[in-house]
């Protein structure tokens, strides 16, 4: 296999800095839009796949000094959180098998 092809499946890969400064991966899932702000649905690639408990991360999309770049908030709004994984959660209700935690 030639190593200069990326897999398809990687083409919607995030690496994003946490609050110690280390790249951690996400998978793009979806961009949700609530109350005229916008919002990504992230899936974080564990590097050992036997953590993987499947948890979601939504950040906030708020424009960048740089036009041509988008930062990534988080949300302290646990209202506006339940509300924007609602909508994910009925947009791929086919495709992902939810747990209520309920």
């Amino acid at each position: 296999m030639d190593e200069n092809n990326v897999p398809e499946e990687l083409d919607n890969i995030i690496v994003l800095n946490d609050e110690n400064g280390e790249e951690v991966k996400f998978e793009f899932l979806d961009l949700i839009e609530l109350e005229n702000e916008e919002y990504v649905v992230l899936l974080p690639i564990e590097e050992n796949e036997e953590d993987d408990e499947g948890e979601v991360v939504i950040l906030k999309v708020e424009d960048s000094e740089n036009e041509e770049e988008e930062s990534y908030v988080s949300v302290d709004d646990e209202e506006v959180l339940n509300q924007v994984f609602k909508i994910f959660k009925e947009k791929f209700k086919d495709e992902f098998n939810f747990i209520d935690d309920e």
